[in-house]
């Protein structure tokens, strides 16, 4: 019950001509949640990155996450958490920055990758 109410709100802001949900540190982000032109949430490290957490690049055999390439994957067990004042406000300087027909919803997965405490 819990995810469908999350999906459905997490589904209400994006679409063509509508910006996704604002970014702040009244939220809470999974690994990999995507906000375009901003990036991939980063939950473990709280920021964004253009490259997915755990990403494995096979020519070089490594592994991004938090900013750097490693050669294991980062494990932790944090995956979800608020992003850092610095990181949202940021954020969406990065984002309104991009024309507004531009945004759809995008990334990895389900769309119950966001929850709004205002939802």
């Amino acid at each position: 019950m819990l995810v469908g109410s999350l999906a459905a709100g997490a589904l209400s802001g994006c679409g063509p001509g509508k910006l996704p949900p604002v970014v702040t540190t009244d939220d809470v982000y999974t690994n990999n949640y995507y906000v375009q032109g901003v990036g991939y949430y980063h939950a473990p490290f709280r920021a964004f990155y253009q490259v997915p957490y755990n990403f494995y690049e096979p020519k070089s055999q490594k592994y991004f996450y938090g900013g750097q390439w490693a050669g294991a994957p980062h494990a932790s067990i944090v995956n979800i958490s608020s992003p850092t004042p610095d990181v949202a406000q940021l954020a969406e300087a990065q984002r309104t920055d991009i024309p507004r027909q531009s945004y759809q919803r995008s990334g990895f997965g389900s769309s119950s990758r966001h929850h709004s405490t205002w939802s």
